[in-house]
């Protein structure tokens, strides 16, 4: 009888987990369901090795886009808090110069949509550190405080 009860429990917690698996996904707010969006702008990628070799150079920027909360944690040395109305007042004249975008971590988008937006203003040389100001910290990397 232990057999069966067993088997019996068995096809049970079977059948319920793949009910589960059946029910509907929603993500977000509730909204309808939609397509990704797709950017036309592809971003061209740094890691934190390469951004580290990068910092305190003449001529490149760092642009922290986080929060005001995140930022005064701590940056990358040199870098310029771009949360703000005024954006395109920081960029620097050059539109070749090498500008570094990063946020908190690579769940983060904000620094994306910057990167995107600067690239659309003609501006060549624009990176993404995806690791973001998380990344840099856990490795080990030195921050600056404001």
């Amino acid at each position: 009888m232990n057999k069966v009860i067993r088997q019996s429990l068995t096809h049970t917690l079977i059948m319920l987990a793949l009910g589960a698996v059946a029910l509907p996904v929603l993500a977000g707010g509730g909204s309808e369901i939609s397509e990704a969006p797709y950017n036309e702008i592809q971003l061209n990628p740094i890691s934190m090795m390469e951004a580290e070799t990068l910092v305190a150079q003449s001529g490149v920027y760092f642009f922290d886009v986080n929060t005001l909360e995140i930022w005064a944690e701590g940056f990358i040395p040199g870098a310029v808090f771009f949360n703000v109305q005024n954006w395109r007042e920081l960029l620097p004249k050059n539109k070749d110069a090498v500008m570094v975008f990063y946020c908190a971590n690579r769940l983060c988008t904000a620094s994306n949509m910057a990167a995107r937006e600067t690239m659309k203003l003609g501006y060549t040389g624009v990176r993404h550190m995806a690791d973001g100001i998380y990344g840099w910290r856990l490795s080990g990397r030195v921050t600056e405080k404001p």
